[in-house]
């Protein structure tokens, strides 16, 4: 697999290894004066229910903990894949968690991003139909509406499924809406299926009887942290210290899975039981955190489905992006115990 490293990125990596301070490793950069500070005072990070490990370092206070009081860290949150696109894009966020099919998008759409790890292997999405409804098959969604929200890997498994069953999309009355917004739709009968997401997703099966119509783990992309181009060539420093949080988000989250449930319950205003199904049932967080060819040969069947759908011009715009969006520069040298724990 291909790997692509930005030139400055390494470049401010060497500064810092030469400089004598390796980034993560709760060391910060020398200044001039000789006193120790990090290379910027504002960190901005997301935190999404379809990522627990975001919760758990949110809730955990670990960044604001390693960081000190030099460095202000700021919590946005992402209501979907898209939307976490939207804050990169933007630059309202340093580094944003999406489905690897929505930082696929967004990079060959020229979005200045790298994925600088993976942080979970999930089975988020589905198509979902209510309990009564007389849809038994993908088949049967042809001359229906579905809910579902473009840029998202939900909208992407839609996609795949239809492509599988021989169901031309044309052929479905596709409702752009927010996850949340689909999954009411569905509910209230305005939409007769909804390509859903966890937690929501679980949480009209339980609440509302809510059945998966058509599930295929295979169609679920990996979930990718980003960054913007410009926080990883001027904070490399802040970026590692990022990823060694997730790492450690990862080794909790594994000996303590309980508290995970409880995390996302409070966080998503879910019952512990939907926060079950979801975290324990259809979340995989024991992954390596560095992105490589698995991940690459999933986005590599997805590629051409934006290509055919016009959410991207040309295959030469995602073979591109196949080169250039992963950057494994920090996953490969994460490391859990340069986390300091607050209160320590």
């Amino acid at each position: 697999m291909t790997r692509t490293t930005t030139a400055a990125a390494l470049t401010a990596v060497g500064a810092l290894l030469l400089s004598g301070c390796v980034a993560g490793e709760g060391s910060a950069i020398a200044d001039d004066g000789g006193e120790g500070t990090w290379s910027a005072d504002t960190l901005t990070v997301d935190f999404a229910t379809y990522n627990p490990l975001s919760l758990i370092i949110r809730e955990q206070g670990w960044l604001e903990a390693t960081l000190g009081p030099d460095v202000t860290v700021e919590w946005v949150q992402s209501a979907g894949s898209n939307k976490a696109n939207e804050l990169l894009r933007s630059g309202a966020a340093d580094v944003a968690s999406t489905a690897g099919s929505a930082a696929l998008l967004a990079r060959a759409n020229e979005s200045p991003i790298h994925t600088i790890a993976l942080f979970d292997q999930p089975e988020w999405s589905a198509i979902v139909v209510p309990e009564d409804s007389d849809i038994d098959s993908v088949e049967d969604l042809a001359g229906r509406s579905v809910a579902a929200t473009r840029g998202t890997d939900p909208y992407f498994f839609f996609v795949q499924s239809l492509e599988e069953h021989g169901v031309d999309i044309a052929d479905v009355e596709v409702q752009n809406l927010q996850h949340a917004d689909g999954r009411v739709a569905l509910e209230n009968g305005a939409v007769d299926a909804w390509a859903g997401l966890d937690p929501i997703m679980a949480d009209t099966e339980i609440n509302a009887g809510s059945r998966l119509l058509y599930r295929n783990v295979d169609f679920n992309t990996y979930g990718f942290l980003n960054a913007t181009e410009d926080f990883l060539e001027t904070s490399p420093d802040l970026a590692q210290v990022v990823v060694d949080a997730y790492e450690k988000a990862r080794e909790w989250a594994a000996e303590n899975p309980e508290e995970t449930v409880a995390i996302l319950a409070e966080v998503a205003g879910i019952e512990p039981a939907v926060a079950e199904r979801v975290v324990l049932e259809r979340t995989n967080l024991d992954v390596e955190a560095v992105p490589g060819d698995a991940q690459r040969a999933v986005l590599e069947v997805v590629g051409p489905i934006f290509v055919e759908t016009g959410d991207v011009r040309t295959q030469e715009e995602i073979d591109k992006a196949l080169d250039t969006l992963i950057d494994d520069t920090w996953a490969r040298q994460a490391d859990a115990t340069t986390i300091t724990e607050a209160g320590s």
